[in-house]
């Protein structure tokens, strides 16, 4: 008899492994509000092909709680932002173990390909998950978490901690609070 349990079996450390230099595929749609920016997909993530997927990220349970969904969606609902006016995109596409593993050349990179991305599909607000990734992207060594005075093109830009478990100063709640502050500043 087959398992109702309707949670996917975590990744083994092959197919983590395998999951290298792989890429997660934006999450795109018409007229979004706002586009969200990780850094660069995890392992875990290339593995599912899911954007923050691995368990302890708290980008999901902070974008329910912040009243961004009117539920907590799973990473296998990504599919689901576009209708809330929401997208996901990564500063780097490849996949690594650590965002430490990055090149700063490739976060500049990232941040050219970012400026290009927003031109085509001009979302309200850019909000980049992770103060230190920004900088280098952007070339913006004294950002802070929050709205930025910069802009690119027409979009605006905010800077939101990065949601993993490994950076735990900023608490689930504290997440939360600052994309419900995203939130409330939109039009």
């Amino acid at each position: 008899m087959p398992s109702r349990d309707r949670t996917p079996a975590a990744p083994s450390r092959t197919e983590l492994e395998a999951a290298r230099s792989r890429v997660v595929g934006d999450v795109l749609g018409p007229s979004l509000r706002v586009l969200f920016c990780g850094i660069n997909p995890g392992l875990y993530s290339a593995a599912t092909g899911h954007h923050f997927a691995r368990p302890g990220n708290r980008f999901w349970p902070a974008l329910h709680r912040s009243g961004f969904t009117p539920r907590l969606l799973t990473p296998a609902e990504q599919g689901l932002l576009p209708s809330y006016g929401l997208g996901i995109t990564n500063v780097v596409p490849r996949a690594t173990a650590q965002a430490a593993e990055l090149s700063a050349e490739e976060l500049r990179a990232g941040g050219e390909r970012l400026v290009r991305l927003v031109a085509e599909i001009r979302p309200q607000v850019l909000a980049v998950a992770g103060v230190t990734a920004y900088r280098h992207a952007f070339g913006a060594p004294k950002a802070v978490i929050g709205p930025q005075e910069s802009r690119v093109g027409e979009t605006a830009v905010w800077v939101l901690p990065n949601p993993s478990g490994l950076n735990a100063h900023w608490t689930l709640d504290r997440i939360a609070a600052e994309m419900r502050r995203l939130r409330e500043s939109l039009s």
